[in-house]
C-alpha cells in the first residue's frame, strides 16, 4: 500500500495538524517518508465521537460476530505480511525474521480471542433461581454476567511493533470482550503502524462492524494521549510502555470526575536465581541460556533478565563461561535514539558506582543507535543497600548479585513488582527453598522453573502482569486470554423477563455456553 501519513478516523482519514513527525532509521539516522501529520482536537473529538456511536451496538453483537471481526482483521495482516516486513526493519532495526515472526504471533492472539468470544463461557455466567417459598425471606430470581466496559484507548509500544501496537494484544482483547477501541499510534514506527491499522479497517468494513469500533491516531502525547484519556467517552485504558509514560497517564485517568482503569505494562528487570547444584551440573550450558535471554532483541524484552542471584562461592565456571560470551558478543541497533541514549546513559552510570564491578562487556558499538552486551557484578550487601541498584536498564545489561540464599531471599522480598521471576535448581534443591518460592510468587505474576524469562507464550494460562510497577494493576495480564476481564464489568440482572435477557443468560442456553446454575458449572 502507498502510506498517507494521516489517521485512520472510523472508515475516514484525517487530514492532520500543521505538526509532522517522521520514522527514523535508527541504524542511519535518515528520516524515512511520508511525514505523519498529527490528529487535530477536532479529529480526535471525531474518532471518540465515533466510538460511542459504535459501542451500543457493537457491545451486543453476538460472539460469533466479533469472532469473524478478528478473525477478518489476522487475514487482513496476513495479507500485507510482506510489507510489514519491507518497512519494519527500516523504522525499528529489528531483522525481518523478527517482524514476521511477531507477525504471526500478533494474528495467532487475533483468532485465540475470536475462538474466545465465538465460545462465549469467558462472560462467566451465573443464575440464581427465584426461591418464592423460602423462609424466613423469599430469594429472588438474580441472574449475571460480565459486559463490556466502553471505548477503549490502547497505546502502542516501542518495543513490539505489532504483537503490543496497532491490533496487539490490548486491541484484540478490548475488541473481543465488545469494546470499540481508540489506537495512539507510536512515533517510532508510524509506517507499520499504518499498514495494520488500514488492514484492521478493511476487516471493519468487510464485516460489517459499525464505523467507530477502530480508530488509528497520530500525534503528541499532550495533544492526542492525554486527551484520549481524560475524554469520557473512554472507559478504560491499555499501554505497554515506560514507567513515567504509565504513571503520568493513571495520574491523568485518576483525576477526571469519572475515574477509569489504566493496565499499564512498565517496568521490571526480572531476577533470575541460579542455585549452587544446578550451577555444578551445567553451570556452562546455563550461562548460554542466560546470554541468550540477555541479548534476545538487543536486550529490549519487557522481560529481559536484569538481575541474576548466585550464592557465593558456586559459580565459577558459570561466571566464567558467562564472561566469555559476553566479551565475544555482537553489538545490535537498539529500537530508537532515545531507547539507545537510556541504555548508554544507565549502564555509564551503574559502571560508575562503588562496589559495583564489570564483570565482562563487549566492544563497543561501531555504529550509531547500536547498544552492546554487559554484565556488572556487586554483592548483595550492595546491592540492598543502594536502591538505585534496582533501576531498570533497558537493553542487554544485567547485574550478577553474590550472597548467601538467606539474603538473598530477603532481596526478593524487599523487591518492587516483577512481570516474572525466575529458579534454576535441581528438584531437591527446590523442594528445599519455600522461603525463595513464596517471596518471588508474592512479587512476580509468573513464576519460571529452570527456563529464561524472554519468551511468552499466548495462551489461556499465561500471565504478564504483576504487582506495581510491573503493571499498574497485578491482578491482570496484557497477554493471553484473561486479558479480556480487564475490559469488562460484572451486571446482575433481578426478575428480568426472558426477553430483557442477554442471550446467554436465558433459560434453555440458547448460546450453549458453560454457565453457573445454582452454584453448579454445567452447559444447562
Amino acid at each position: 500500500m502507498s502510506l498517507l501519513g494521516t489517521s485512520i478516523i472510523g472508515a475516514s482519514r484525517g487530514n492532520g495538524s500543521k505538526v509532522t513527525t517522521h520514522a527514523i532509521n535508527p541504524a542511519t539516522g535518515e528520516k524515512l517518508e511520508p511525514a505523519y501529520l498529527g490528529a487535530t482536537s477536532e479529529e480526535v473529538a471525531r474518532a471518540l465521537e465515533l466510538a460511542a456511536a459504535a459501542f451500543p451496538k457493537y457491545s451486543r453483537l453476538s460472539g460469533k460476530e466479533r469472532g469473524a471481526f478478528l478473525r477478518a482483521i489476522a487475514g487482513e495482516i496476513e495479507t500485507v505480511a510482506d510489507e510489514i516486513a519491507a518497512r519494519g526493519p527500516l523504522e525499528t532495526g529489528l531483522p525481518e525474521a523478527r517482524l514476521r515472526g511477531e507477525t504471526a504471533r500478533t494474528t495467532g492472539q487475533l483468532r485465540l480471542f475470536a475462538a474466545l468470544a465465538e465460545e462465549g463461557s469467558w462472560v462467566d455466567a451465573r443464575i440464581e433461581h427465584a426461591q418464592p417459598d423460602r423462609q424466613p425471606l423469599a430469594k429472588v430470581d438474580l441472574r449475571s454476567m460480565l459486559r463490556p466496559l466502553g471505548p477503549v484507548a490502547v497505546f502502542a509500544a516501542s518495543n513490539f511493533p505489532l504483537a503490543f501496537s496497532v491490533a496487539g494484544g490490548d486491541t484484540a482483547s478490548a475488541l473481543a470482550a465488545g469494546c470499540p477501541v481508540i489506537v495512539k499510534a507510536h512515533s517510532s514506527h508510524p509506517g507499520v503502524s499504518e499498514i495494520v491499522g488500514a488492514a484492521v479497517r478493511r476487516a471493519a468494513e468487510k464485516t460489517g462492524m459499525p464505523e467507530g469500533v477502530f480508530s488509528l491516531l497520530y500525534g503528541g502525547g499532550r495533544d492526542v494521549g492525554i486527551a484520549l484519556v481524560e475524554a469520557p467517552q473512554i472507559k478504560a485504558v491499555g499501554f505497554t510502555g515506560s514507567r513515567s509514560g504509565g504513571t503520568a497517564l493513571m495520574a491523568a485517568a485518576a483525576k477526571r470526575p469519572e475515574p477509569i482503569p489504566v493496565y499499564a505494562e512498565m517496568s521490571s528487570i526480572n531476577p533470575v536465581v541460579f542455585l549452587p547444584e544446578i550451577l555444578a551440573q551445567k553451570g556452562e550450558v546455563l550461562a548460554e541460556g542466560l546470554f541468550g535471554s540477555l541479548t534476545m532483541g538487543v536486550g529490549q524484552f519487557c522481560t529481559n533478565p536484569g538481575l541474576v542471584f548466585l550464592e557465593e562461592n558456586s559459580a565459577g565456571p558459570f561466571l566464567a563461561k558467562l564472561k566469555t560470551l559476553v566479551e565475544a558478543g555482537a553489538p545490535g541497533v537498539m529500537l530508537n535514539s532515545a531507547i539507545c541514549e537510556a541504555y548508554h546513559s544507565a549502564t555509564s552510570d551503574l559502571a560508575k558506582k562503588k562496589d559495583v564491578a564489570v564483570l565482562a562487556k563487549a566492544a563497543a558499538a561501531p555504529g550509531q543507535g547500536q547498544g552492546s552486551p554487559v554484565v556488572f557484578q556487586t554483592s548483595v550487601d550492595t546491592f540492598t543497600a543502594d536502591p538505585e541498584l534496582c533501576a531498570e536498564m533497558f537493553g542487554p545489561a544485567t547485574l550478577v548479585i553474590t550472597g548467601s540464599l538467606e539474603k538473598i531471599t530477603a532481596a526478593i522480598v524487599d523487591l518492587e513488582g516483577q512481570l516474572t521471576t525466575s529458579i534454576h535448581g535441581t528438584d531437591t534443591e527446590i523442594a528445599q527453598v519455600d522461603d525463595l518460592l513464596a517471596a518471588m510468587e508474592n512479587r512476580s505474576g509468573r513464576v519460571i522453573f529452570n527456563g529464561f524469562p524472554t519468551g511468552v507464550e499466548v495462551c489461556h494460562s499465561m500471565v504478564h502482569g504483576g504487582p506495581f510497577p510491573s503493571t499498574s494493576d497485578g491482578r491482570s495480564t496484557s497477554v493471553g486470554s484473561m486479558a479480556i476481564h480487564r475490559f469488562a464489568r460484572p451486571i446482575s440482572w433481578q426478575s428480568a423477563p426472558q426477553s430483557a435477557l442477554p442471550a446467554e443468560l436465558r433459560d434453555g442456553n440458547p448460546s450453549g455456553i458453560w454457565r453457573m446454575i445454582d452454584g453448579q458449572r454445567g452447559q444447562g
